[in-house]
């Protein structure tokens, strides 16, 4: 069976559970109306099927490889590549002025799961290039933006991030990666970066790197960085690619997925930058590539997710064992189990995927300091929860298939395989999680008990028209408020940390409820109140052991000494 888009589900949850209307009601996104937005998902849900998806497994098969110093990408890449930014899903959400569409991004997070669940080693590359447009929008020189985004835009050039180095993983303020000034306003930038998402290809004019390195006066830490543009040819007078930059892809990582997704070791030996935002701010510039990667990412989990399901269920609706009403291993009790537990926590991650989007576009096009903290909170949440969801449906559709889903042949076990690496990258999910209940904290908890104030208010209706599936919802909200409370009252941020994930996967459980009541509500009757049923019922009590965990404080990590531990 091959990957079909799911823009009815996109649909439902915008029109009927996410409350959309929020951001076309705003005058900046006032055009994306019902008929617009039918037309921008089916469209793009074609290019995915049609395009992508038969490129999956051509990736996994024929991995990118280096030739002589040049990246040969996978069988269909280039034409794969050329259907995305002809389509215009590159620069969905960037500004009209350099050749954008200015669309919510709600909807190129929707279209960017679309992709992830079609082919995710190519997906990759548009997600590089939609961050490095960001940040270049919001940071960089107007002689920068109107020389590079055009070209980023239209995907004639390709756009990477350089953070890691083999000394500085997430401790990024351990970079080495050097800068110096060449006395005509740009830097000479030296030094080597691993785990380079697309850092080259075959099919792009240019290929751009944002790259985070220390000037001569940089202060050690985190403090001292500054971000670099750095092209691998150097624009000419006319601004088309010129000379060669004093940089080269050293090798490709060998991983256990994402195979057609080349990862380059970088290296840059005096290689001409351009300085993006303020000197030893370069961190925060970055961020802002990074904020758009990391909801993304828990797109490509939920997409991955997506595709997982559809395998499993067309192998369960096939596969002939035993005795069962229709014949096959789909009426199995423990079949369904699965296969419903796969469906109800993709929905749930979905509608935090999209609930977070839609509070970025409400921040953007308002302002509305209340929807900047919401879109800060989820952003974590989404991230890993979305990713947590793509691994675990991933191994649940290898449970479906039996003994070929441990087989190769059969395709199972690559979405495992692809999907892993989602909770490690773009800050792994246990720095998210720390992040939820540390920096997102800060305001003493006011936007996480903003959100649950409103879910009892909205779900206190449900108390009475269907108990059994609001009083649930409720009361789940209730107690992670009370948990919320007693986290922010801990001075000693270790405390926090110690249950900072049990706290996120608590949280993400109590959204996922809120959404399926939502959806409950809006399909009396229907599969979607099934599924809510189900969800609510069965998935939403592993709540309260997370919470118990969230609360248990850092004591026990510690009562084993190390050599205890290694004993």
């Amino acid at each position: 069976m091959s990957y079909c888009a799911p823009v009815s589900e996109y649909e439902f949850l915008l029109r009927n559970v996410l409350k959309f209307n929020r951001v076309t009601e705003t005058e900046r996104f006032s055009e994306a109306t019902d008929d617009l937005v039918h037309a921008i998902l089916t469209e793009a849900a074609k290019m995915c099927d049609e395009v992508m998806a038969p490129l999956n497994r051509a990736g996994d098969l024929h991995p990118a490889r280096l030739e002589n110093g040049v990246v040969r990408t996978s069988p269909g890449f280039a034409e794969g590549w050329k259907a995305i930014a002809e389509g215009g899903w590159i620069s969905m959400s960037a500004s009209p002025e350099y050749g954008g569409m200015g669309l919510p991004h709600t909807l190129t997070t929707a279209v960017n799961e679309m992709m992830s669940g079609a082919c995710l080693s190519l997906q990759m590359a548009p997600l590089m290039s939609q961050g490095q447009i960001e940040a270049l929008e919001h940071h960089a020189s107007d002689e920068i933006k109107a020389l590079y985004l055009p070209k980023l835009m239209s995907g004639e050039w390709s756009g990477t991030m350089n953070l890691t180095e083999p000394q500085a993983g997430s401790d990024v303020g351990a970079l080495t990666s050097k800068a110096v000034p060449n006395g005509d306003g740009t830097y000479a930038i030296s030094g080597q970066k691993i785990f380079i998402s697309w850092g080259d290809n075959d099919f792009t004019e240019n290929v751009c790197h944002l790259v985070l390195a220390r000037l001569p006066d940089g202060a050690p830490g985190t403090r001292g960085i500054s971000l670099f543009l750095v092209p691998k040819l150097i624009p000419d007078e006319n601004g088309n690619p010129g000379r060669a930059n004093s940089l080269r892809v050293v090798s490709l990582e060998h991983k256990m997925g994402l195979h057609g997704s080349p990862t380059c070791v970088m290296e840059y030996d005096g290689a001409t930058g351009w300085l993006i935002g303020e000197p030893h701010k370069g961190l925060a510039c970055m961020f802002t590539m990074m904020n758009n990667a990391r909801l993304g990412v828990g797109g490509q989990g939920v997409g991955v997710a997506e595709a997982a399901l559809q395998k499993a269920l067309a192998y369960a609706l096939e596969r002939k064992q035993g005795k069962t009403p229709s014949g096959t291993i789909i009426d199995h009790a423990d079949v369904r189990r699965m296969l419903l537990e796969m469906k109800a926590d993709i929905f749930a991650s979905r509608a935090i995927l999209l609930a977070c989007a839609i509070a970025i576009d409400v921040a953007n096009a308002t302002g509305d300091e209340a929807y900047k903290a919401r879109a800060a909170l989820l952003t974590p949440i989404a991230k890993t929860f979305g990713t947590e969801t793509g691994i675990r449906v991933a191994e649940l559709g290898q449970q479906v298939h039996g003994g070929m889903g441990f087989i190769e042949e059969t395709g199972a076990a690559q979405y495992y395989r692809d999907v892993r690496v989602t909770s490690i990258y773009e800050g792994t999910n246990g720095i998210q999680a720390m992040d939820l209940v540390g920096r997102k904290m800060m305001d003493g908890g006011e936007a996480a008990i903003r959100m649950l104030e409103e879910i009892e208010a909205r779900t206190e209706a449900a108390r009475s028209s269907i108990p059994d599936l609001g009083t649930p919802v409720w009361e789940s909200a209730e107690n992670l408020r009370e948990v919320t409370e007693w986290l922010v009252e801990q001075t000693d941020m270790n405390e926090r940390f110690a249950g900072a994930l049990p706290y996120l996967r608590a949280f993400a459980r109590v959204l996922g409820g809120f959404a399926h009541l939502g959806a409950a509500l809006a399909d009396p009757g229907g599969p979607r109140e099934k599924l809510a049923r189900f969800y609510i019922h069965r998935m939403l009590p592993e709540h309260a052991s997370l919470l118990e965990q969230a609360r248990a404080g850092a004591g026990d990590l510690y009562a084993l000494t190390n050599d205890e531990l290694a004993a």
